[in-house]
């Protein structure tokens, strides 16, 4: 048992917490002594339990040896964002000049910068998940400067939402380290969000049970501890049980017990109830209440701010001039209610003050009149505002004030809703703006805010986007130009909330609604994107000549008629039209052979999806160039802009295969990888990861590695029921390859043949984006070469129409499959010229290992084994290899 010194209360929360404070010994003493590898350790339990404790601990054992920093959560700050990652690094972000933090932060400065109040925001709305990785990125870095780094949150449960995300996911990484970071929280108190990080972040740290009360025995041990040997065990007992062995509690009436200089003594034993209830609950108002009003009220004004509470904030909500309140902080200080928060600002002047302990600090804000509370609120909004730190900071007062009808707080709420979006923090815009709409805004602004929070929740809740956009469709207040803008992105909501035919059929009924002109064809635009992705629409080969009449006259010469030209190129693309029209319509689209201004990969006019379209147009029609360097400028304007989530996750998978398309399996794996493991942290069950998925898919089939590209289609779900989206490459195609390479054959034929008919029912397709035919082909050679050689020979006059070098020549190939003898030999001759001049070397490589084998040449499998290992493939140089036997080949 862990024992205290007699005479003092200070340790009684560390007694029975011998393999609490084991763990804590070791991983210091692990810390210092150079390991490699951080470590995470994780208290929970009750109120009172001994969390706080624990943590003060732990930074004795490490200041000295250690860079320690601490934060805690409250029960009323958990709306600020980023608060509790602020106060951690507190201390480093003083000692940095802004050069320095600059250099130090690098290219994750102007990501994380905002969030942590010392650069100034951009002026787009920043991502979530990328603020999160340029917190995670800034923090390692800081880490490496100050290690070895211990980092404690106390009362991680009222840890705002954003802070809680960025622990998680540096948690994570704590491998290559040398930090040491330990969290206290309550079970149960989070939820939502806040209980998933939560839960994330216990599951990465050490095995630890949940803290205990302290038994008779430790309390009895503890009650002699601190007011002496002489205690008799009737006394001790009644402690006990007074308490239930809850440290804080024990502290605190030991504490009642010293102050009145009660005997501890059997005889005395019926007092402690009485003296329980002063240290608790109503009893503490009662305690505070007789330290006098202006004490009183100075609490109070504590209580309003939170944690990290400024003497010269508190001061002024509570009315009083410096010196009355440091008095009245010391009266408090005495009484066990307020005490000088440990932490260091850097400026003398800045004396910040914390409760001793949150149940004080619940006590006393709950103990403050309704009505006095939501008035101090009001006021505590103005003081903050006055005080340089912003509308966003003043928030979390708003929001507890009464609405009423009130312009100005209407008005403030959305600038504040506007700095949180700027530092990657759209719960709390939300939040900001629903508060605004219950006030309510004037009429003439109704529908802006509506608008506003529409925007506000676009990257995280497409749903909620949806509810909040409807609304503002139907209020009277949005001008033209913004109210195409909400249709715009109400239909993007749908269609990432799997309403597609419902985002065209409001796209349709705001587009009749308007005059023939730029709006128009801007909503026009985005109905054939839409319609373009759709991959049961009814009437494709109609809705494609629509678009080519529409499109035929136009030049390019706005953003509008440049996203119908990339929809018309996109569509030509997929229904296997001629390639060097779709090449001539991909180019009209740009400006200088750039993307024109005002559509961007970050542009929030145009979805990303339109450039998307683009990229994969080039890339089907064999120029990979062109798409190589349209995904490679997505990754690196998201990378740049901190957009880490979805839009991060599609750039690394089109680039992805661009490289898959290139023949470039290894790099083009790892990249689909980035892609999934990026798409995982947005969500699971998305578009997105039907696209990544089948593209890495079909670069593992390529790779010959059947057991990895079986393993990626379990994880994701690769089966029926297919989206109602596109998904490139054709689903149906690269399931139906799946299948063959694990002997399913008949499963095979029905899936191929569901491709044939989509495709019939587009009126065409592209012969290497939807590649169904030749494995059908193939498979249907043994049972019906009749059916087989039709399908071969469509396939090739597909591949004819549309013109690219790769087309032909996979259609070459397949056809030589089908054949035997010379005739097999000369149409893999020609599919080799073919795909020797396409972009595509794993193809060209199939080519030649196929003719080789077929020409018994030893020269051709060689070239065709020298390509495949350039290329990754791994199955096709084991066929090489074994088509070089000796005993197969001969010489």
């Amino acid at each position: 048992m862990t024992e205290a010194r007699p005479g003092t209360a200070a340790s009684a929360p560390l007694w029975e917490r011998d393999a609490e404070l084991a763990a804590v010994a070791e991983a210091v003493d692990a810390l210092c002594a150079g390991s490699a590898a951080g470590s995470l350790l994780v208290f929970t339990g009750e109120a009172g339990i001994g969390k706080t404790a624990l943590l003060g601990r732990v930074r004795a054992v490490a200041e000295g040896r250690c860079t320690v920093w601490s934060a805690r959560g409250g029960e009323t700050i958990t709306s600020v964002p980023f608060n509790v990652v602020r106060q951690l690094l507190q201390p480093a972000l003083v000692a940095l000049m802004p050069d320095e933090a600059r250099e130090y932060f690098g290219d994750w400065y102007d990501i994380a910068g905002p969030a942590l109040g010392i650069a100034e925001p951009g002026a787009r709305q920043a991502d979530p998940q990328g603020v999160c990785d340029g917190l995670v990125a800034a923090v390692r870095r800081l880490a490496r400067r100050e290690w070895p780094l211990v980092l404690l949150v106390d009362d991680a449960h009222w840890a705002d939402q954003e802070s809680l995300h960025w622990l998680a996911a540096f948690a994570e990484r704590l491998d290559d380290l040398p930090v040491l970071v330990v969290v206290a929280r309550r079970p149960g108190d989070a939820t939502g969000e806040s209980a998933r990080h939560l839960d994330a972040i216990g599951a990465l740290a050490q095995p630890m049970p949940a803290l205990r009360a302290l038994t008779p025995d430790a309390t009895a041990g503890l009650t002699r501890a601190t007011l002496g040997a002489h205690a008799d065990a009737p006394f001790c007992r009644e402690v006990w049980a007074v308490t239930g062995g809850n440290p804080y509690e024990s502290v605190e009436l030991l504490a009642k017990v010293q102050d009145s200089e009660l005997d501890p003594v059997e005889d005395s034993a019926a007092q402690l109830r009485a003296l329980n209830r002063s240290a608790r609950g109503r009893g503490l108002v009662d305690r505070l209440e007789a330290l006098g009003v202006d004490a009183t009220k100075f609490a109070w004004a504590a209580a309003i701010l939170g944690t990290q509470i400024s003497l010269e904030l508190a001061a002024e909500l509570a009315g009083m001039q410096r010196d009355e309140a440091e008095r009245c902080a010391a009266r408090l200080s005495v009484a066990r209610i307020l005490t000088e928060a440990d932490r260091t600002s850097g400026q003398a002047a800045d004396r910040d003050l914390e409760f001793v302990h949150p149940l004080i600090a619940t006590a006393v804000y709950r103990s403050i009149p309704d009505a006095l509370r939501t008035a101090m609120h009001g006021v505590a909004a103005s003081v903050v505002t006055a005080s340089g730190l912003g509308a966003a900071a003043a928030s979390r007062h708003l929001l507890e004030v009464h609405p009423d009808d009130d312009p100005e707080l209407v008005e403030q709420l959305r600038e504040a809703a506007r700095e949180h979006l700027a530092v990657g923090a759209p719960d709390a815009a939300r939040r900001c703006l629903e508060r605004a709409l219950l006030e309510p805004p004037l009429p003439e602004v109704h529908a802006r805010v509506l608008y506003e929070l529409g925007c506000a929740t676009l990257l995280t809740s497409p749903a909620t986007t949806i509810g909040y956009l409807r609304q503002a469709l139907t209020v009277h207040g949005l001008e033209e130009e913004l109210r195409v803008d909400a249709v715009c992105r109400l239909s993007s909501a749908l269609v990432h909330n799997d309403q597609l035919e419902e985002a065209v059929a409001t796209v349709d009924a705001e587009a009749d609604r308007l005059e023939p002109g730029p709006a128009r064809m801007r909503l026009q635009a985005v109905h054939y994107m839409w319609e373009g992705i759709h991959a049961g629409e009814e009437d494709a080969p109609g809705r494609s000549r629509r678009l080519a009449g529409l499109v035929e006259p136009l030049t390019g010469r706005d953003n509008s008629e440049r996203a119908l030209l990339i929809l018309r190129a996109f569509d030509a693309m997929t229904r296997g039209e001629n390639a060097e029209e779709v090449a001539e319509l991909c180019d009209r689209s740009l400006v200088n052979g750039r993307l024109a201004p005002g559509l961007g990969w970050t542009d929030t006019e145009w979805s990303f999806e339109l450039l998307m379209m683009l990229g994969i147009s080039y890339t089907y029609a064999d120029r990979l160039d062109r798409a190589e360097s349209l995904f490679t400028e997505a990754r690196r304007t998201y990378e740049s802009a901190g957009w880490s989530g979805g839009h991060l996750a599609l750039a690394h998978a089109f680039g992805g295969y661009v490289l898959r398309r290139r023949g470039r399996l290894r790099e083009a794996d790892e990249s689909l990888r980035e892609a999934l493991r990026l798409a995982d942290r947005v969500g699971r069950g998305l578009p997105m990861h039907w696209s990544a998925a089948c593209m890495l898919i079909d670069t593992l089939l390529a790779r010959g590695r059947v057991g990895e590209a079986e393993e990626i289609a379990e994880r994701y779900a690769f089966e029926p029921p297919h989206p109602s989206t596109i998904v490139l490459p054709d689903t149906h195609s690269i399931r139906g390859r799946l299948l063959i390479a694990t002997g399913r054959v008949e499963e095979d034929v029905n899936e191929l043949e569901t491709a044939e008919k989509l495709s019939g029912a587009r009126g065409g397709h592209n012969t290497v984006m939807a590649p169904w035919a030749g494995d059908l082909a193939r498979t249907l050679a043994v049972q019906d070469p009749r059916r087989a050689a039709e399908v071969a020979a469509d396939a090739r006059a597909q591949a004819e129409r549309f013109g690219t070098d790769t087309a032909i020549g996979e259609a070459l190939r397949c056809a030589a499959a089908l054949e035997t003898g010379q005739r097999s030999v000369t149409l893999y001759a020609q599919a080799v010229t073919y795909l020797e001049a396409s972009p595509c070397a794993y193809e060209h490589a199939a080519a030649r290992v196929e003719y080789g084998i077929a020409s018994r040449s030893v020269t051709e499998i060689n070239r065709g084994l020298t390509l495949a290992l350039s290329c990754g493939a791994d199955g096709l140089v084991a066929r090489a290899r074994e088509a070089l036997d000796p005993g197969r080949v001969a010489r």
